[in-house]
């Protein structure tokens, strides 16, 4: 079944060692069928528990999947092949549409923020031992959390919001839980689930956010876990209304032992209203805020607001790691917060016209688009590979749907964020060709 490549370890911990090395040198194919463990074990010469413990470890490093009596195979898209590897080269006459980044032009200037964190630090140098968080940042964090009706509670600066969730779910959850996620859905978030050893159920979604139907199914599928994004969903840009929200909320008001987070990373980039599903019934509960769209993505800091058992157990999780988010990128944070360095308004109203532009030209050729919100734009199509090269050929590069899909149809996503009005016209027309007259009445979910 493994071709080849030759298993020799005699622990499970060397069984399990030698699978993952040739899942990260391409030697095992992602879908590769692992030998029943009775067979390898006799193969090996050790007992079949031995390789029953290999292949149980594999499963939670989320390396493999076990699927009755099929058997194991290497996952379709195991942790050690993330999916942003599936991506296309940029020719050098092409445009890039895929990388997902904030427009530079509407990041604000640091040098003003970074003097006052210097000086900051000057004043008082942080020692071992300290607060690991700066007040003036907890402060505005917390101001701008109650200003959105969250629910009271303690706030963690981590480092992204993907390390907040990471944190998050290693503290409630335990490899082999199920967590509903959104379908399309971010990309690293689906790499990051099997890489912790928890399954995936995906919720299909439309412009507004998350179906509830879909997510009732989810929890009774036995999700013990939600991850729902708020505004600017990557990769559609859907954004939760005022109705979806109440819709959500009754979903999850049966629910109170389900832990639910909010992926609130659009904030400073979309004047959307903010509708929160938190103190809808589960318990357990955090919303999580990140710098890096607003402020540049190499500012890696979030803030969340929580339960207090939750955050408690984050932060101590945190003290005996990597203890402390630097306290000069908490100062120059809390600085470019505090002036309002990057006004909401000009930032959110700049994405709004390039996503309205580019989903306006599509509806004139018939072409169904989505992005109520943030950098991108998703659009569904027949055959991705297809839609890709023949985009590629007239000089523009779009990121692949099957980045970020599970079970939804197929589509693509562009990043709108320095397309303007003249561009989003001409590659709505490359579009139209490429697709033709067939699919034009996809749908998102």
């Amino acid at each position: 079944m493994l071709g080849d490549y030759r298993i020799t370890g005699r622990r499970a911990s060397e069984i399990a060692a030698e699978v993952e090395q040739g899942v990260s040198s391409g030697r095992l194919a992602p879908g590769t069928p692992l030998p029943p463990l009775r067979d390898l074990a006799a193969e090996l010469g050790v007992n079949p528990n031995t390789v029953a413990a290999a292949y149980r470890l594999l499963r939670d490093r989320g390396v493999i999947e076990t699927a009755g009596r099929k058997g194991s195979r290497i996952r379709p898209r195991p942790a050690h092949t993330p999916r942003d590897q599936i991506r296309l080269p940029v020719p050098p006459h092409a445009r890039d549409l895929a990388d997902g980044n904030p427009d530079p032009a509407l990041l604000p200037d640091l040098t003003a923020a970074l003097a006052v964190a210097a000086e900051a630090a000057r004043r008082a140098p942080v020692r071992y031992g300290d607060p690991a968080a700066d007040p003036g940042l907890l402060t505005l964090a917390g101001e701008g959390f109650a200003a959105d009706g969250l629910p009271s509670g303690p706030v963690a600066v981590a480092s992204g919001s993907l390390d907040t969730i990471e944190r998050i779910l290693v503290t409630r959850l335990r490899p082999g839980d199920a967590v509903a996620v959104e379908d399309p859905g971010w990309g690293s978030l689906l790499d990051l689930l099997p890489a912790l050893g928890l399954r995936t159920v995906p919720v299909r979604l439309d412009d507004a956010g998350p179906l509830p139907g879909s997510l009732a199914e989810a929890l009774e599928a036995g999700a013990r876990a939600v991850v729902v994004t708020s505004r600017a969903q990557n990769p559609t840009g859907a954004a939760l209304t005022a109705g979806r929200a109440a819709e959500l909320r009754a979903v999850l008001a049966a629910r109170p032992d389900v832990l639910l987070i909010e992926d609130d990373h659009g904030h400073g980039i979309v004047d959307l209203p903010y509708h929160p599903l938190a103190g809808a019934g589960p318990a357990h509960w955090a919303v999580v805020r990140s710098a890096a769209k607003a402020y540049g993505p190499d500012l890696r800091l979030s803030v969340a607001v929580g339960d207090a058992d939750t955050v408690g157990r984050v932060l101590g999780r945190q003290r005996l790691g990597a203890g402390w988010v630097s306290h000069l990128l908490q100062h120059t944070v809390a600085e470019l917060w505090r002036t309002d360095a990057a006004p909401v308004g000009r930032v959110a109203a700049a994405y709004r016209a390039r996503r309205e532009a580019l989903i306006g030209a599509l509806a004139e050729r018939g072409i169904a688009a989505y992005g109520a919100s943030g950098l991108n734009v998703w659009v569904p199509v027949p055959d991705e590979a297809v839609a890709l090269a023949a985009l590629v050929q007239r000089g523009w590069v779009a990121a692949p749907g099957a980045r970020y899909r599970l079970q939804s149809p197929p589509g693509l996503r562009i990043t709108v964020a320095r397309l303007d009005p003249v561009d989003a016209r001409r590659l709505a027309g490359d579009l139209a060709a490429v697709l033709g007259t067939e699919g034009l009445a996809s749908r998102l979910v």
